[in-house]
Parts: structure tokens; sequence; C-alpha cells
């Protein structure tokens, strides 16, 4: 019963057995092989135009190199107060950029207020030499809390940073689940909307140490290459990442595999609801929950070998929030337990 986090999970294994199929004879070193070659194709077949992908080994790079590549050191990233890139990457994005300035932003259900949004831009006029200047806009979809913008959400932020002159990041680190939740295209749900840069994750869904950076205009990337390479993100085995991509994206697999997770979460969900422990915290539009539960009932879970994680907020009226994740992986015998736990209390 381990619901700590799609991070814990394992490899799918058709990701697996890519490694297998690339692992004979040699190949170019450094993304010059034909495996590289299809995955990037495959990647600009998915998005429905030609794009510029990059094959980086963390969350934290993708985001912390694309950000890099939008914003200079003066710049300013707009973010949600709980994304991942404020609060998880150890100033990976400041980093990588030289000093860019996150400003944290409000927002119900890890989604960024669109007021909240539109003030803040106000506060760092362009031009004004005593201000950080506006970089970029940053949202992360799926959100920290599990949640799913909406396309009319998107377009109004994205809106206002382009009417301020700023382009826009999407930390997908979850994309596949935002995309089975949405029942969106890749396209629909990314440049269509007027996002210029993806990071596209695939580790939390049966991929190893794999993600790409995405950008929708190719030019825009610049001079990302030897971003990426200062940065000790260039493969030497470039096939083998790519590989994982290529089976990832292969027959609608990334999609399966989140749609897998996405369906344990509502399950889930609706059992604590029918054990009487009401509606999560936020709607269950992806793979995570969030429910207040009794201290008395955290504890009891536990001894019975369920693992996941206390939000690290203060408790109130004896719950605790907590965080329940589940992935390609979970299977109905661990929802089933967890929730027998439940019903004996």
């Amino acid at each position: 019963m381990d619901f700590t986090s799609d991070n814990a999970s394992g490899v799918a294994p058709e990701i697996l057995a890519a490694f297998a199929d690339v692992n004979h004879g040699a190949a170019a070193a450094y993304g010059d092989d034909e495996v590289s070659a299809r995955a990037r194709a495959a990647m600009s077949d998915l998005f429905e135009r030609e794009v510029a992908t990059f094959f980086v080994a963390s969350g934290s790079a993708a985001n912390g190199l694309a950000l890099a590549a939008l914003v200079p050191p003066y710049g300013t990233i707009f973010a949600h107060e709980e994304a991942h890139i404020h609060v998880d990457e150890c100033a990976a994005p400041e980093f990588f950029s030289g000093g860019a300035k996150i400003i944290p932003l409000p927002g119900a259900g890890g989604k960024i207020d669109a007021g909240a949004l539109e003030l803040a831009i106000r506060k760092f006029p362009r031009g004004v030499v005593h201000r950080p200047q506006p970089g970029a806009l940053s949202v992360t979809q799926a959100s920290e809390f599990g949640t799913v913008y909406t396309p009319k959400e998107l377009e109004e932020l994205i809106a206002l940073a382009k009417a301020g002159g700023m382009p826009v990041h999407m930390d997908g680190a979850r994309f596949a689940n935002a995309i089975v939740g949405s029942g969106l295209t890749p396209a629909e749900a990314s440049w269509k909307l007027g996002v210029d840069v993806l990071s596209f994750g695939a580790t939390k869904n049966g991929g190893m140490g794999s993600e790409a950076v995405v950008f929708f205009e190719p030019e825009m990337a610049g001079d990302f290459q030897f971003r990426q390479k200062r940065a000790g993100h260039v493969f030497s085995k470039g096939r083998f990442p790519a590989a994982q991509f290529e089976a990832y994206l292969k027959d609608g697999l990334w999609l399966k595999l989140a749609s897998h997770a996405n369906e344990q979460a509502r399950r889930l969900a609706d059992g604590l609801k029918t054990a009487g422990y009401g509606d999560p915290s936020w709607p269950v539009d992806a793979n995570e929950i969030f429910v207040a539960l009794p201290f008395d009932v955290i504890d009891a879970l536990v001894k019975k070998g369920a693992q996941f994680h206390k939000w690290p907020i203060p408790p109130e009226n004896g719950r605790q929030l907590v965080r329940l994740v589940t992935s390609f992986q979970t299977r109905s015998p661990e929802i089933d337990g967890f929730l027998e736990v439940l019903k004996s209390l």
C-alpha cells in the first residue's frame, strides 16, 4: 500500500524492453543516432508540428534549463506559490538562469489566480531599472495538488503573460495524467493555448530518469544545447533516453499508463468518501488525492503498512492533511487493503 509518490514506482515493461532493443552494436554518441532522431520525430508527430526536443535526466533539470532559455538573470518567473520550481527544486531555476527571481502567486487548488497574476505583473513594469523585468509565466499541469487547469483558465493566464510580453513555460511532470483528465490532445493542451516550452515528463509515469524539454517554436531553443551540455545533461549514449520516449509514445502507451493511475486515484477517492471521510480537499483530476484524516486513522493505516506523506501544514481539528498518489503500477489489492483498514475503524 505505497501511495507516497509516483516517483516510487518502477519502469514500465515496454520501456525496459526498449532498452534491450537498442542495447546492441554501436551507435553515434551524444544524440546523433537513429533512435534519437526517431524519438524527436515522434515528438513532432505527437504535437502536430515541428518541435525542438531535448532529453534530460530529471524534471528539475528540464524546468531549470527551459526557464533559463526564456528568462534573463534579471527577469521574473511568475508561478504558483506551491509550484515545484518554487518549493521543491533547491533554487535550480535561479541557478540555471543566473539569478532570475521567482514570484510566487496564490490560487486555489494549486492553480494560479488570474487576478493575482495581473496584479503581480503590474508590480514589475518593463523598463524600470529598479525592478526585475517581466520574464516568463510558468504553469504546472497537472498542478501540485492534482488539479488540472481548464482551457479557459489557461487562456486567461496566458493572455495576461503575452500582453506583458512574456513567454509561457509549462511544467508537465504529470502532463500525461493531465491529458487523460482533460480529454484534450497534446497540441490542444499546449501550444494551441499559447504555451511556448513544455517540460514533458515520463519518469513519474513509467520512465527511468527520462524527461524532455520541448520548444514549440524551434528557433526559441537558441543556445539550449550549450546550456544542456554545461549542466551535464547531454547523454553520451543518447539512444537510451531516446528509446524510452520512443516506447513511451508508441501506440499511446503513455496515455494507457496515466489512465490506469488516474482511475485508481478516483477509485481511492470514492472509497474514502464511502467510508465516511468526505470529499478530498481538491478535485481529483489526475492521480493525486489530498484528504484530511484524523490522527488515529493515520496511525492505524501506518501500522497496517500504508505509506503516504503528511502534507507540511499545521493540523486542524484533530486532522492532518495527507497526500495519496497512485501510479501506473498501483493495483486493486492495494486500494482494497487501504479501504478495508478504513472500514474496520
